[in-house]
């Protein structure tokens, strides 16, 4: 268990720094590029589940993984797919709105979106390596 809560202590801070810094990154270009665009969903709602979504997703694997199951491929792969209804979900409120314009939001929300997920598969390639 010591392993568990040392990778999740590392993979929380490394979340939030990246978290912050692709928010910071993200509001800088929208208020300087995009002043006049109106989203549906503020940013950092946007922000805040991809956030949870990657913490709880690598929580479950870590701590599968630090309880002694090591096939975590097929988990993964379903909790993948979980994260793409969740993703839909999400953005079920802006698809059902008679909101004008659709695709400045789902741009803001799949770039992080993809951005979340190529870290989140870098820091399970990486524990999973040291393994």
């Amino acid at each position: 268990m010591e392993d568990f809560k040392k990778r999740q202590i590392t993979f929380l801070l490394q979340l939030v720094g990246i978290t912050v810094l692709l928010f910071g990154i993200h509001s800088y270009f929208f208020f300087y590029f995009a002043t006049d665009t109106v989203l549906f969903f503020p940013i950092w709602h946007t922000y805040t589940f991809h956030f949870g979504v990657t913490l709880i997703m690598y929580t479950v694997i870590n701590y599968l993984f630090s309880s002694g199951k090591k096939d975590i491929f097929n988990l993964f792969m379903g909790m993948t797919l979980s994260k793409m209804i969740l993703a839909i979900l999400f953005l079920l409120p802006l698809i059902l709105s008679d909101f004008e314009n659709k695709v400045p939001d789902v741009f803001n929300f799949f770039i992080p979106y993809f951005m979340y997920l190529f870290f989140e598969v870098f820091s399970l390639v990486k524990f999973l390596q040291k393994s």
